[in-house]
């Protein structure tokens, strides 16, 4: 059989590969690419000029005179944002507004995730800083500050290192979220930097499913703003990606204008024109890889009733792990933790074949039954079993990167 090449990205922060997966000829195939797909990433110089003219507050080197502590938080693999793009303007914007090396540190903003490695922290921010600089690991359990109750009565419980510091600074990327409109922001403090007990009665309160890029009338945002407000995050970092991850767009200064206007960016640059009644449908996790469920949200929208669906997980990380919603036993979990049978969109799914090398039985299991999913580990054997059951004019529609691209024609403010 004849096949043409589609052209897929993976492996976020290993390589940032491109693999070829090879689709029959005779199919009719549609790649459904973001409005934002190829911009080009931003210059030294414009990602320098962004910081120093901020959305809402003073400059950073401003607002660095006199300070004696300097703390910088940032986001975890889970989350694709190139921190090590930022940190080089950031660092040099403080020195120039007095501050010396020994005078800052990291915290990991993990929420409810699994410390870093060595190695993950530097494909985050660069060896250099790693070699430099002290970086410590939250943890949602211990050397937490209580600060008070939002207005929605969650408890804040914020990370002690960062609280004690007179410069707090957060450094977060945006990628569609079904709660919160999308990450970034204020969500650097809550979940990124709070503790288990503010985390759990937040997501009980206030999480709840959104229209993905809705922030502007979503309570679970304005919460999570809140707290971090309460916790004195006192300068706000936030990008847009491109398919690549590279910096298409900066946003600097008060944690929640920056990122409104971060948000709207993000509409434009996510939004995707939807196919409908797909045969098959190819949904690339990729650059949320350790995510997969993030990549679904296309099924009820373009893919027919028992039509098949191709999940490519090509990580080496795996699924990520969740203190608060995971599984951490044969039938419990975290204080949230919920047994499923599998991920609710795949309930009109004919067949899940997911191509992913690095998948536990663990994570295997967790897709949904295995009468319904099938592991592949090559893509030869993905598209053995696709012809088994679709012939000549099969539709298929491919979402190249789908954990960062939103549906065009219902997105809300």
């Amino acid at each position: 059989m004849v096949t043409v090449p589609i052209m897929i990205p993976s492996r976020a922060f290993f390589g940032d590969d491109t693999v070829e997966a090879y689709l029959s000829e005779d199919w009719d195939i549609n790649v459904c690419h973001m409005k934002g797909n190829s911009l080009p990433g931003k210059s030294d110089e414009e990602i320098r000029n962004r910081l120093r003219n901020p959305i809402g507050g003073e400059p950073l080197r401003s607002l660095a005179e006199g300070k004696k502590r300097i703390c910088i938080a940032f986001d975890d693999l889970t989350r694709p944002t190139p921190a090590h793009r930022v940190v080089p303007f950031i660092l040099d914007e403080l020195h120039k507004g007095g501050v010396h090396d020994n005078q800052i540190r990291f915290v990991a903003a993990l929420g409810a995730h699994r410390a870093m490695t060595w190695p993950e922290v530097a494909a985050k921010l660069g060896w250099q800083i790693v070699e430099k600089y002290p970086i410590y690991m939250h943890n949602i359990y211990e050397n937490l500050m209580y600060l008070g109750r939002t207005s929605n009565g969650t408890p804040v419980h914020v990370n002690r290192e960062f609280m004690s510091c007179d410069l707090k600074i957060g450094i977060g990327g945006l990628i569609p979220h079904a709660w919160t409109g999308f990450s970034g922001g204020g969500k650097i403090v809550m979940p990124g930097l709070s503790g288990i007990e503010t985390i759990k009665l937040h997501h009980q309160k206030l999480c709840a499913d959104q229209v993905p890029g809705s922030v502007d009338f979503n309570e679970a945002r304005l919460d999570l703003e809140e707290a971090a407000r309460l916790a004195g995050i006192d300068f706000g970092v936030d990008v847009v990606m491109n398919e690549r991850r590279e910096v298409v767009g900066l946003f600097a200064g008060d944690v929640a204008e920056e990122y409104r206007t971060a948000a709207k960016f993000a509409r434009s640059v996510y939004a995707t024109e939807l196919v409908q009644d797909m045969d098959v449908l190819v949904l690339n996790t990729y650059p949320c890889e350790c995510k997969m469920d993030r990549s679904l949200w296309p099924i009820p929208l373009c893919l027919r009733d028992g039509g098949d669906v191709v999940l490519i997980a090509a990580g080496p990380m795996g699924q990520g792990l969740h203190y608060l919603l995971g599984r951490h036993g044969t039938d419990y979990g975290g204080q949230m933790f919920e047994p499923r049978p599998g991920f609710p969109p795949l309930s009109r799914v004919g067949r899940c074949v997911v191509w992913a090398p690095h998948l536990s039985k663990f994570d295997f299991r967790a897709i949904g039954p295995d009468e319904k999913v099938l592991h592949c580990l090559n893509w030869s054997g993905v598209l053995e079993i696709l012809e088994d059951r679709h012939g000549p004019g099969t539709r298929v529609g491919v979402f190249p990167y789908a954990s960062m691209q939103l549906p065009a024609n219902r997105m809300q403010m």
